[in-house]
């Protein structure tokens, strides 16, 4: 029987190895992040329509949501809003029930691998709770607008949820393929760094 440890990094099409249990920023690379976060379905893949609405066309929405409530919103922030759900490149994306189950382990790797990835673009590892909580309030208004039009929720179940969004513009999502949300999410990332 063996006594090695069981592998803990992921290989990326960068050729990066990502240890998943203690991420270096220097392993992370966007064009890694955009191509997983395109493949990622939200809602397990339970949206309507011939396509999955995927994590990386969700997060360019979160990020406009984000400007539409503070126009003048610092660069880096607007970059932590892009970013918001980038782990998901590595560990996938759960339903918010399912997180709740998994508890701390699950919430340790996520936090080592967002840290890891502020890091790697310039961002403070952790985020100010003001900056975290304006992301937050722009990730439930996205995913008030998923539940109700491509998720099956009626309006009256996801008001139980999520809050009727206020301060954005009403939304109607168009899915993206895989192709198209890679590219925006790529040249989104470059908007806000060059």
């Amino acid at each position: 029987m063996s006594t090695n440890p069981p592998r803990a990094w992921q290989r990326m099409l960068s050729g990066r190895r990502l240890d998943i249990l203690d991420p270096s920023p220097l392993d992370v690379e966007i064009e890694d992040i955009a191509h997983g976060l395109a493949r990622v379905a939200r809602w397990n893949g339970q949206t309507v329509g011939v396509l999955p609405f995927n994590v990386a066309q969700h997060s360019v929405i979160v990020l406009d949501m984000c400007v539409q409530m503070k126009p003048n919103w610092p660069r880096e922030w607007r970059l932590a809003a892009l970013l918001h759900d980038a782990p998901e490149y590595v560990i996938g994306d759960m339903i918010s029930p399912f997180k709740a189950l998994l508890g701390g382990n699950y919430k340790d790797v996520e936090k080592r691998l967002e840290q890891a990835i502020h890091l790697r673009f310039g961002l403070p590892a952790d985020l100010p709770a003001e900056v975290h909580r304006h992301i937050k309030r722009a990730d439930r208004a996205c995913a008030y607008f998923e539940a109700t039009q491509l998720a099956g929720f009626s309006v009256e179940e996801a008001k139980k949820f999520f809050p009727v969004p206020t301060k954005v513009d009403p939304l109607t999502i168009d899915i993206l393929s895989t192709e198209e949300s890679q590219r925006l999410y790529l040249e989104r990332f470059e908007e806000l760094c060059s």
